[in-house]
């Protein structure tokens, strides 16, 4: 016959999971990931279609996957690592131009109107665990 566990629990640890899932940071992770995972395709995009064909325009062929290093023999194909580098680079130059530098823009300005940036403090996760801790003893006082 299998053990049933007290009825509340699941309930405590499920209140601990959602506790941490609604956590500040957790959630804007999540966002920030779906955020993310657009503007890469629209970013894959421009590099697809503008960048890569300006290249072409510049240098010739654009298809660089047939680039390739032979030594003993061997084929280093570094063709793919090329484009995958430009990509790379695209990237993190659309992300530092059209989100970090104006954040960093817009919070200096604020700074200089005097306006104090104040972010809530979240639970820490240190503190989050303590108290996932204290619950599950209380638990097991109480049987």
């Amino acid at each position: 016959m299998a053990r049933r566990h007290p009825p509340g629990r699941f309930t405590v640890l499920f209140s601990g999971f959602k506790k941490f899932m609604m956590r500040g940071n957790v959630v804007d992770l999540a966002v920030a990931v779906v955020i993310g995972t657009a503007f890469g395709a629209v970013v894959n995009s421009l590099v697809k279609d503008i960048i890569m064909p300006l290249i072409t325009a510049i240098f010739g062929d654009q298809d660089y996957s047939h680039l390739k290093w032979t030594v003993n023999s061997s084929d280093i194909i570094y063709g793919n690592l090329i484009t995958a580098i430009i990509n790379f680079v695209c990237v993190g130059l659309a992300i530092y131009f059209l989100i970090v530098a104006p954040i960093n823009s817009y919070n200096e300005r604020r700074r200089a109107r005097g306006v104090v940036v104040h972010e809530e403090p979240g639970e820490s996760e240190k503190e989050l665990l303590a108290s996932i801790r204290d619950i599950l003893a209380d638990q097991r006082m109480e049987r």
